[in-house]
């Protein structure tokens, strides 16, 4: 479904004569691949290379070297850029960039109305779109009546509307509340349930738990590398390696902190938890055996 193969992009800066006065690597030999149906976290720390990865992944930026492959199409050609954006929908950090327009249904319809959708389809389209996000009956409100967490679900509903295979959420929950960041998550892990590849871009621990694969991205010897994958694999094996995800410059998770802690004091449980309920349960089963 998604295939990188050693990707390189370099962000290149100007003066006013459109002179090069810098060039920064954001990300280097970079490969992975993302099977159908998965739920991907792609977790770094700030400026770890991850957003760029991902604008990569719906042909908003081209590598330099390597090649990106979404459904077997090569993002970099310049004619297929339309068919890429089709299968892989990307949700911002901040919906209101999203909006287009002061009505919902409004907003919705304009990007099945680009997408050349004939106009008997886009009224049910906008009405169920609304419905897979919770915010049926909100035809008529303006976006900027919404909550953060409606906001997201509202730009989500946008991309849906249009029924990409791959949904790219780059940062979507960091602008919001814990309410909101809870909508969203659960949007996350419905459309997951419903067959959909879920590429979450997050630099949030206790997000990544929630995923099936993650991919770690980090300098690997130091500032004086370029970002590239440290690592790819389940959940558990790359969240419960303290070692690897603090070479990324990321805390593990609080229950992996937890455990570890209690490793050194003598308490010895039967397997490193993930969750605070995997926690509470391995606390329970060792208090029960000792």
């Amino acid at each position: 479904m998604i295939r990188a193969e050693h990707i390189k992009f370099d962000y290149i800066r100007r003066d006013g004569e459109d002179n090069v006065i810098a060039v920064e690597t954001a990300v280097n030999d970079v490969s992975f691949e993302v099977k159908p149906g998965e739920f991907v976290a792609i977790l770094g720390h700030n400026g770890s290379g991850k957003s760029t990865l991902a604008r990569h992944i719906n042909a908003l930026l081209v590598p330099e070297e390597g090649t990106m492959y979404v459904d077997g199409i090569d993002t970099s050609e310049k004619d297929m850029v339309w068919e890429v954006r089709k299968r892989a929908g990307m949700v911002f950090q901040n919906p209101d960039n999203q909006f287009v327009s002061s009505v919902l249904e409004e907003d919705i319809a304009f990007g099945l109305e680009n997408a050349q959708v004939p106009e008997r389809e886009v009224t049910s389209k906008v009405k169920a779109a609304l419905e897979l996000v919770g915010l049926e009956g909100y035809e008529k409100r303006s976006p900027s009546s919404l909550s953060g967490g409606q906001k997201q679900r509202a730009a989500l509903a946008g991309v849906l509307a249009l029924n990409p295979e791959i949904l790219i959420f780059d940062e979507a929950t960091s602008m919001l509340d814990p309410k909101g960041r809870r909508e969203v998550l659960a949007e996350m892990k419905k459309l997951r349930d419903c067959g959909k590849t879920v590429v979450m871009i997050t630099h949030d621990v206790e997000e990544a738990v929630l995923a099936d694969q993650v991919i770690l991205m980090g300098r690997p010897n130091g500032q004086k590398d370029p970002n590239t994958v440290l690592a790819q694999g389940s959940v558990r094996e790359i969240l419960t390696d303290s070692r690897l995800l603090i070479q990324a410059g990321i805390v593990p998770p609080m229950a992996v902190r937890m455990y570890e802690d209690l490793k050194l004091v003598g308490i010895e449980l039967n397997r490193c938890p993930l969750t605070k309920e995997e926690l509470a349960e391995a606390l329970c089963r060792w208090k029960s055996e000792n």
